[in-house]
């Protein structure tokens, strides 16, 4: 068995690499953009469902409609119907327009920011980073 000897060093030592993102290319960064974005997109119908069946379980739909219908309807009864106007269907449809609206958009900024990064890159020579390595 060896042991190491008085003074020896004993702390690992850290590899450091400096490199520089000099461009980016512009199709891998729109294919990883609507990736992204389309699973961003999927989140957010989930979430918004799951929103819209906690609120219509806690009465929150049935309580303002009813608040609604009174504050806009004449002697007769026939006032504004707040829960026809949001119903699951309607507020799901709605949020897929805004979903897939949303995937176009950030994949068109994301590629197009790549393409202004590599002009800028060109000019004061891209962004430097420092890797380290622990060994």
């Amino acid at each position: 068995m060896r042991r190491p000897r008085t003074g020896a060093r004993t702390v690992p030592r850290t590899r450091k690499a400096r490199l520089r993102v000099a461009r980016a290319d512009p199709w891998s960064v729109m294919k990883v953009s609507f990736l992204l974005s389309i699973a961003l997109g999927i989140c957010t119908v989930v979430a918004v469902a799951v929103l819209w069946m906690v609120m219509n379980a806690m009465g929150v739909f049935t309580t303002v409609g009813g608040t609604i219908s009174e504050a806009t309807g004449s002697g007769d009864g026939s006032g504004f119907d707040l829960q026809s106007f949001l119903s699951l269907p309607r507020v799901l449809l709605f949020t897929s327009i805004i979903a897939v609206i949303d995937v176009v958009l950030a994949t068109a900024l994301a590629t197009l920011g790549a393409f202004i990064y590599n002009l800028s890159a060109g000019f004061v020579g891209g962004v430097e980073l420092t890797l380290a390595e622990d060994e």
